[in-house]
């Protein structure tokens, strides 16, 4: 029989060395072969000699200065939850001044072994009743005050024969008032891969971050793999914090309900009602019923109230890293997000900080222009100059004045609620991902960026070059980059373009120009990606953008 249990981010199928040597716990439980073992316990199967079944027995690990009493509340919390998708709990027994945990043994493998095997990966009308399983077992959770704080494939059983989904591993979940991101020692708690932004700030848990854990379990369970799987925890860290959220394709109609949960907001994030609505439709075979073909679709968001109209002007942009939620998130900067980082991860305090071009809390990657950027100065600053336009000036070029014109044929000028204006391809659709905004047209085929903030140390250039030095890390088969020093409108500028693989090989590589400068204390970003082999209508798009855009009052 194979069997297998989470233990806080390890589990195990087979078994591996060691046993209980048949030791009794709790004057009833005779421990058997170990299951598997990780940093929250060592998972024994075992005999129930009361009642004769066969039970997993957690062990538990603490931290020096952890309370077992602590321990001991939360696992009994769990085992109030009653719920056919969520691990049974049988018991809580003390052991030589350890907690140990009775569950259920679940008879068959995890999602992540399934996903680790050749073609393992799930079709999307499957991942979506995966999907509702979670979620209501989640729910049910939520409803004790019980936040899982570690939803990932590896905490997801399947039952052999049934296909029963379990949740299991509530070993590091939190009751109301505890779900703090670090634990008693400092260690990070959860799986940064799959761990909601917020956590990542430095914010507490709430279920809305078991929710966004819960979207990217969906993309992996489609693709192989979560959007944010990098080679570093530094790199994991910053592209779940900062990078643009990249959803397969593969996810087919569960598009919609993954970018929603993937929302890095957490008060704009898909509530679990909605979400459960949409999954039940996919697990139907049908999809959702606002969601047309194509894998550009946004959603829409959980109903969230309009602004009331502003009677001053508005205040800045909220820093790198405070979701546009206002005081309950905002307070909390990129400064504490590199606290939590540095627990995880160690030294790499400087690598969220810098990792981003407009943190604002701390220096910015200075770098130094990349052999390319040496080597395509001239190339590039002959783009710049782009008659008839002449937006980014290279020295020497008439400036075009700032100041609304009117959209061109084929475009038209949007009014963003984040404070600026400017021309976009008229079919496009906003869409917001954090701090950055965008404006992409039917089939994702152009995507229209835009982003202000404060201006680092080193303005736009040392901003860019810190950029371009994470593009290969950020953006597979990263090549043809180059930053260029200039003036836009007789402000410091640069331009950084570069070609990557894309975001699906069946369209192809993809080229970016990407414009950044700074004007009146504030520095502005505005970027057009678009196919490679279409690089004159991007560049044509990305002309219009710029010298149409206006920033407004601040």
């Amino acid at each position: 029989m194979s069997v297998i249990v989470g233990d806080g981010g390890a589990v195990a199928q087979q078994q591996v060395p060691g046993d209980g040597g048949g030791r009794i716990i709790g004057g009833r439980y005779r421990l058997g072969e170990s299951l598997g073992r990780g940093g929250m316990g060592l998972v024994h199967r075992a005999t129930d000699e009361l009642l004769g079944r066969a039970v997993a027995v957690k062990e538990l690990t603490l931290d020096g200065d952890a309370d077992p009493a602590r321990a001991l509340r939360e696992a009994r919390a769990v085992a109030r939850i009653k719920h056919p998708h969520v691990v049974v709990v049988h018991d809580v027994v003390a052991h030589e001044g350890r907690p140990a945990i009775v569950m259920e043994l679940v008879d068959g493998g995890s999602l992540g072994d399934r996903l680790a095997r050749p073609g393992g990966t799930l079709g999307p009308q499957e991942a979506a009743r995966v999907g509702l399983a979670l979620l209501d077992a989640l729910c049910a959770a939520h409803d004790h005050g019980v936040l899982h704080r570690d939803v990932k494939p590896a905490n997801v059983l399947i039952e052999a024969g049934t296909g029963r989904v379990v949740l299991t591993d509530f070993g590091i979940a939190s009751l109301p008032g505890t779900a703090t991101t670090l634990s008693g020692t400092g260690a990070f708690v959860g799986t940064p891969e799959y761990t909601a932004p917020e956590r990542m700030q430095g914010a507490p848990a709430d279920p809305a971050s078991d929710l966004w854990s819960l979207g990217v379990l969906l993309c992996a369970a489609v693709a192989g793999e979560s959007p944010f799987r990098r080679n570093s925890i530094a790199a994991v860290l910053h592209a779940v914090v900062f990078e643009e959220i990249r959803p397969s394709p593969k996810l087919g109609p569960l598009l919609p309900v993954v970018t929603g949960l993937l929302e890095r907001d957490p008060l704009r994030r898909l509530g679990a009602a909605e979400a459960r609505r949409m999954l039940a439709e996919c697990a139907a075979g049908t999809a959702p019923a606002d969601s047309p073909p194509g894998r550009s679709y946004t959603p829409t968001r959980r109903a969230v109230a309009p602004p009331t109209p502003p009677t001053t002007p508005p205040s800045p942009p909220a820093p790198l890293g405070a979701p546009a939620g206002g005081p309950r998130r905002g307070a909390r900067a990129a400064l504490v997000a590199a606290g939590a980082v540095a627990a995880c991860a160690g030294a790499v305090t400087a690598v969220l900080l810098l990792g981003d071009r407009w943190t604002g809390t701390g220096p910015v990657a200075s770098g130094g222009p990349t052999t390319a950027t040496a080597t395509t100065t001239a190339t590039a600053t002959t783009h710049v100059t782009a008659a008839p336009h002449r937006t980014p000036d290279s020295g020497g070029g008439t400036e075009v004045a700032p100041g609304p014109t009117a959209a061109p044929p084929g475009y038209r000028r949007v009014s963003d609620e984040r404070g600026f204006s400017l021309v976009v391809p008229a079919d496009a659709e906003r869409s917001e991902q954090g701090v950055r905004t965008f404006y992409i047209t039917p089939g994702g085929a152009f995507r229209v960026g835009i982003k202000t903030g404060p201006v680092p140390p080193g303005g736009p250039a040392a901003s860019m070059r810190a950029a371009d030095a994470a593009g290969p890390e950020n953006n597979p088969g990263f090549r043809d980059n180059s930053v260029t020093p200039i003036t836009h409108r007789g402000n410091p500028a640069a331009l950084w373009q570069f070609t990557w693989n894309g975001f699906d090989p069946a369209e192809g590589a993809r080229h970016t120009y990407d414009l950044c400068w700074e004007q009146d204390g504030r520095l502005y970003d505005v970027w057009v990606s678009g196919p490679a082999a279409r690089a004159g209508e991007t560049r044509a798009h990305f002309d219009k953008a710029v010298e149409s855009f206006v920033p407004s009052a601040h």
